[in-house]
């Protein structure tokens, strides 16, 4: 069995509008098994993103623990990176500067963070594009460029806050097949928030579905083989009933 490396427990958060206090999560648990890939699912206001950024440790819970190997997550980690749903490239700074900050802020030397970099341009796509600026791309080549200044770090737990959403649906397939690439054998755990069912169980080897404030409305694990062709799987009996439990949950969750 494998060992949990990232756990949330009894994890509560609340912030104060006003008069008012709001509660984005409460009494939220789970716990992610190193080199997985767990997604997320639910409807906007869940308390995904903010699951995330307690995660990532930009955000302390106002009751309960969030644990990285055993150890309380105070503030953020080198070994965790975090892609967040808006951009953030630089845009003062070329693709491959972009790519290379990580490894400036850990002191790597230029040549190697030269060399580094522009492995990880051609393994996203985007050779030919380094001396970009971000203006200069796409909504898709900016995201590419993004995993690939996330990857830079040498991350090996990956936060993942609806980072294809925004793309269209062959822009989405092509990334997504990408991200998996890139994931399978390296050891790397991934934690993958969507709202999409089809991307939750065309990606995950487990999918956890929350309701309001973060209650869990289910955990599901994904026995289906990979590499998962997407016209394939759709028609695939398991996924089709595992679309239609996911939606149920959801649904049931809304009430």
């Amino acid at each position: 069995m494998q060992s949990s490396i990232l756990e949330a427990t009894d994890v509560e958060k609340s912030f104060v509008k006003g008069d008012k206090r709001i509660v984005a999560l409460r009494g939220f648990n789970l716990a992610v098994a190193e080199g997985s890939f767990v997604t997320v699912v639910g409807r906007s206001g869940c308390g995904k993103s903010t699951m995330l950024n307690m995660m990532a440790g930009l955000t302390k819970p106002t009751a309960g623990q969030i644990t990285l190997r055993g150890e309380p997550v105070q503030g953020p980690r080198a070994e965790v990176g975090y892609l967040t749903q808006d951009d953030t490239l630089l845009p003062w700074r070329e693709v491959r500067r972009n790519v290379e900050m990580p490894m400036e802020l850990q002191g790597v030397g230029k040549r190697r963070r030269r060399e580094t970099a522009q492995e990880l341009i051609e393994l996203v796509g985007l050779q030919g594009f380094e001396k970009h600026y971000p203006r200069e791309l796409s909504g898709g080549m900016r995201r590419r460029a993004s995993l690939a200044r996330l990857l830079a770090g040498d991350p090996q737990t990956l936060l993942l806050d609806e980072p294809f959403g925004a793309l269209d649906a062959q822009l989405r397939t092509d990334l997504q097949v990408e991200l998996l690439r890139l994931w399978r054998g390296s050891g790397r755990t991934v934690v993958f928030v969507t709202h999409d069912l089809e991307e939750a169980l065309l990606l995950g080897d487990r999918v956890v579905v929350l309701g309001p404030v973060g209650r869990l409305l289910l955990d599901e694990p994904v026995e289906i083989a990979r590499p998962r062709d997407p016209d394939d799987v759709r028609v695939d009996e398991r996924f089709v009933h595992l679309h239609k439990k996911l939606g149920a949950a959801l649904k049931e969750g809304a009430l």
